[in-house]
């Protein structure tokens, strides 16, 4: 379960407050699939990192039961001039588990080969987040928070991907971003939608893309 109890969140702007959410309240049952949809700066990454705990509000408390995942996507989630077999059982020391079973995993999942042995600042992108995927995937958490994520790999790493994250969505909860409405549809099964500093829920994700839609439509034909 995730809640919101009565959550603000404003940045100051050379032209005043801005509020992306005013006095929030919700809970996000357990295992919910829930898409974060909103305009360019509605406040979808903030609210993924509210909920992850690396965000702060200003008012208001949020309650999470489970754990976390860090936000995939989330660039900070490396220390870069240490290797990847060095962030690996770092990781595994903060979450409590084996780390040679951890490390065992995210070897053979990642694919990383010699990489695995050169600091995380020498990786590409791509393999950066087939780190990080890796060690989301081995840790099993009991919510996963995704923002952004693009493919990475070759058609068959993908796949391999896609398989696993999709058998292990099975059992967890997801809250993710994205612009494309079909990797939203292909994961999700509910909407929160940000507009204007408003969060609204809706059980129903097609209602959500259409209620997005229409926010969209109506700045245009302002």
């Amino acid at each position: 379960m995730i809640e919101f109890r009565n959550v603000t969140k404003f940045y100051p702007t050379p032209h005043g407050r801005k509020v992306l959410l005013d006095n929030f309240s919700m809970t996000i049952p357990a295992g919910a699939k829930v898409a974060l949809i909103g305009r360019n700066g509605a406040g979808k990454s903030t609210m993924i990192g509210m909920i992850s705990g690396i965000v702060a509000p200003n008012r208001g408390r949020i309650l999470r039961t489970g754990t976390m995942s860090w936000p995939m996507g989330f660039s900070g989630s490396f220390a870069a001039d240490v290797t990847g077999r060095q962030n690996t059982l770092f990781v595994a020391r903060i979450y409590g588990v084996d780390g040679a079973a951890l490390m065992e995993f995210v070897e053979d999942f990642a694919e990383l080969g010699p990489f695995i042995d050169m600091p995380v600042r020498s990786y590409s992108s791509g393999m950066k987040a087939r780190l990080a995927f890796g060690m989301s995937m081995g840790l099993g958490f009991d919510w996963y928070l995704i923002d952004e994520v693009t493919s990475v790999g070759d058609t068959a790493f993908r796949k391999k991907s896609l398989d696993v994250f999709r058998n292990r969505l099975n059992t967890v909860g997801l809250i993710m971003v994205s612009h494309s409405t079909t990797t939203l549809r292909d994961y999700c099964s509910s909407g929160i939608v940000l507009e204007a500093g408003r969060a609204v829920y809706y059980s129903d994700l097609e209602e959500a893309i259409h209620q997005h839609e229409q926010n969209i439509a109506s700045t245009r034909l302002g």
